[in-house]
This record gives structure tokens, C-alpha cells and sequence, in this order.
């Protein structure tokens, strides 16, 4: 089965949501993952609905302020490193996503389906503050894809020339 460049642009998309999805739900090992769906109850509901962080900024501050002592740098980062692909792929695979209002949207609702997910099931903890991250992930990305647009058109000139 031949793919074109569009498919094989757009499977490569899809096993990078499948990775994004493996690392930061399913990130505990399999038998813990076990453990926490056995546990699955409506107070673990209530609890994850106490332990949400839904104060922009707060967990952001509280990394910073204990950057000696928590793994920030990583938090931080990678908050924002894991969805530049997103904002990168998205415009580049379909049309639609050329405006950067619809990539934004898409990595918002990604990044908040997956926030709404962790706050259910126990698979981890919500915080608005990882959306915002995320969301500048998505726009990095989306400023690399504008620069190799216009470095490609720019290329392009030249060639005409």
C-alpha cells in the first residue's frame, strides 16, 4: 500500500497524539494504572475535583518560587516542548489550520481534554495552568511553521529569479 507525502504527514500526526496521550496520561506503569482504575470511585472523583488547580499562574509561581527543590524546569518545559509539534503539524498537514486562531483552538481543546480526563480518572492531576503551557507550546509552533512558510516562499522567489 503506497501513501501519499499528506498521509504519511498525517499518520505521523496521529502516532505523535498517541505519544502525547502515552506520556502524560498513561505515564505511571501499567499495574499502577490498574491499581488507580480498581480505585475508581466517586470520592476519587471528589478528590481530584480537591487537588485541581484551577488558579491561572499558581502551580506556575509555586515552581518557580521552589525551583531548588521541584523538578520546574522540566514542568515548565515540557509543558510547553510536548505541544510544539502540535502547533507545528497541524497548519502544515490541513488547510483549515492555516489561521492561527483555528491551530490555537485545536491545541486548547486538545490540551483541555486531556486536563478533563486526568481530573475524572485519577491519571493524573488538573491544572489550568498545564493548558496554559500547552498553549504556548501550540504557539512556538506555530511561529516555527510561519517561519519555514516564509523561508520556503522565499526560497521560492529566488528560484524564479
Amino acid at each position: 500500500m503506497k501513501f501519499t507525502e499528506k498521509q504519511k504527514r498525517q499518520i505521523l500526526f496521529a502516532v505523535y497524539l498517541l505519544f502525547v496521550i502515552k506520556v502524560i496520561i498513561f505515564k505511571y506503569p501499567f499495574a499502577q494504572l490498574r491499581d488507580i482504575t480498581n480505585s475508581w470511585s466517586r470520592e476519587v472523583v471528589l478528590e481530584g475535583l480537591d487537588s485541581a488547580n484551577f488558579t491561572l499562574f499558581k502551580t506556575i509561581h509555586m515552581y518557580i518560587d521552589y525551583s531548588y527543590v521541584l523538578n520546574s524546569f522540566e514542568n515548565l518545559v515540557g509543558n510547553i516542548v510536548v505541544f510544539i509539534p502540535f502547533g507545528m503539524f497541524l497548519p502544515y498537514i490541513w488547510k483549515r489550520f492555516y489561521n492561527f486562531a483555528d491551530t490555537l483552538l485545536a491545541g486548547f481543546l486538545f490540551s483541555l481534554g486531556i486536563e478533563i480526563f486526568q481530573l475524572y480518572s485519577a491519571f493524573g492531576a488538573f491544572d489550568v495552568d498545564d493548558i496554559l503551557l500547552n498553549c504556548v507550546g501550540v504557539i512556538a509552533g506555530y511561529l516555527f511553521y510561519m517561519i519555514f512558510v516564509l523561508l520556503e516562499r522565499g526560497s521560492a522567489q529566488k528560484e524564479k529569479k
